[in-house]
């Protein structure tokens, strides 16, 4: 009980603190922003110096003698070393202002945020240690960024790993990455355990081949999680296999038509994501199904999101309820009516990211194109504000003090952080990774699966049973 008051308490107060530090210290932020205006400052005042001095010398060649002009150029020869040599000093002063000035502003921050990560360490190491089967041979890049993943991971978060493959291909590629040793040792303390299977499901395929090849990797991942060997799957494998495998070894909950796969998007607020499904398991859907994932989505965003409240929205093209198509308008009639969720109307396509919605409900098809595009923003969005950062000494200064930011931004926007989407509806803690998932994405997803674990999701979502519409 101490340690975790302790915790709860610890938190606010070091943001708290933070608030305060910047409060009193404001001035080194002006300081900051002081010194590199001086720097550029003093760079122009250089260049009006030898600006001036390329001037006089100009001038005294065309008055002066031979001789005069021999003087003249001494001259100018010891302005522009004075000059090399004042550049240098504001060269040095940029860099030692960024080296001394720099830590003071962010380094508070960094202890926050270390902070944060170290409580959710404690979090986590409190929870029980739970088995996680993974289709080892699922993914472009599988099996060795996969096996690195989980090798991470099992170092991070109380979990142990069922890693489901061709034994021989995954102990050559542990070998190739260097991993053979570490493999070995997680195996030794039980940690780790290797699963034979056939090979994997391939990226072309398709999502029935699952029924002729029984022992495809992600088929007997799949039967781990049905005969309790394991409380959650994880593949970065073809998505429609493991959605069929899914179905066929662990089966729907009962009264879900369609499963639906979640995906977790960024917000304005950091703390804050919004959970968007259906993102590509149903490319055609009925109104039925979209009120379905309205209720997979709210209970998911209270144990895993830890939302008291969670706000849910319909995709459209329009706030109006008259908008949209005939899936739309007939969809929107029964979320209103829905009185088990908090149903905040329609949402606009700019308003996914705004942070006015805890979960955001459409079909596969559309849901698909918007994830496949948000992934592409922070890309685009890092390469266009590095084209537009000023060139030289100026540039160089100014980007100092934004890499920081810049990589906090990028971090944000990575859907690597994310590492998977969950597969509600079925029987089961299903997380589906990108197909070209590397250790960072698997990590992360693995840490999804934990989460969803620990806080019960399957307990609550089997509670939808004893709602009377999906009993009608």
């Amino acid at each position: 009980m101490g340690k975790e008051t302790s915790q709860k308490i610890n938190k606010p107060r070091a943001i708290r603190r933070l608030v305060i530090w910047y409060k009193r210290n404001s001035a080194v932020t002006s300081l900051v922003d002081t010194a590199a205006s001086s720097a550029v400052t003093a760079s122009n005042v250089a260049g009006n110096v030898v600006s001036g001095a390329g001037s006089v010398v100009s001038t005294a060649s065309n008055v002066a003698s031979n001789v005069a002009g021999n003087v003249a150029g001494n001259v100018v020869s010891s302005a522009e070393s004075v000059v090399n040599t004042a550049s240098s000093v504001v060269s040095n002063a940029s860099s030692l202002a960024k080296n001394t000035l720099q830590p003071l502003v962010f380094d508070p921050l960094k202890r926050l945020q270390n902070n944060d990560n170290i409580l959710d360490r404690v979090e986590e190491s409190q929870s029980r240690r739970i088995w996680i089967a993974v289709d080892g041979m699922g993914g472009d890049y599988a099996p060795g960024p996969i096996l690195e993943g989980c090798l991470e991971a099992i170092s991070r978060f109380p979990i142990n790993i069922k890693f489901v493959g061709k034994i021989e291909k995954v102990k050559d590629a542990a070998e190739k990455t260097g991993l053979l040793g570490l493999l070995e040792n997680e195996i030794d303390n039980n940690r780790l355990e290797l699963i034979d299977s056939g090979e994997p499901i391939g990226m072309n395929e398709e999502a029935t081949a699952v029924r002729k090849r029984k022992n495809a990797s992600i088929n007997v991942a799949m039967d781990l999680v049905r005969n309790n060997q394991a409380e959650a799957v994880y593949s970065a494998g073809n998505s429609g296999a493991m959605m069929a495998s899914a179905i066929f070894r662990i089966g729907r909950l009962k009264g879900i038509d369609r499963p639906a796969i979640g995906a977790l998007f960024p917000t304005r607020d950091q703390t804050r994501p919004v959970l968007v499904l259906d993102v590509g398991a149903n490319t055609d859907c009925k109104p039925s199904y979209l009120h379905q994932f309205a209720l997979l989505g709210n209970i998911y965003a209270k144990d895993v999101l830890q939302v008291k409240k969670p706000r849910i929205g319909l995709l459209n093209i329009g706030e109006e309820e008259c908008k949209g198509n005939d899936l739309s308008l007939k969809t929107f009639e029964l979320l209103s009516s829905e009185k088990s969720f908090d149903f905040g109307g329609n949402c606009e396509g700019r308003d996914v990211l705004s942070g006015s919605f805890d979960v955001v409900v459409c079909d596969g098809f559309t849901g698909n194109i918007l994830l496949k595009f948000l992934e592409s923003v922070g890309g685009v969005l890092l390469d266009i504000l590095r084209s537009e950062l000023p060139r030289g000494r100026r540039g160089k200064v100014g980007s100092a003090f934004l890499k920081s930011n810049l990589l906090r931004i990028k971090k944000r926007l990575d859907h690597a952080e994310h590492g998977g989407a969950l597969l509600l509806g079925v029987n089961g803690i299903c997380v589906i990774g990108h197909g070209s998932s590397k250790s960072l994405s698997v990590v992360s997803a693995l840490r999804l699966a934990h989460s969803a674990v620990n806080h019960g999701v399957m307990d609550n979502l089997n509670q939808l049973q004893k709602l009377q519409v999906l009993n009608s």
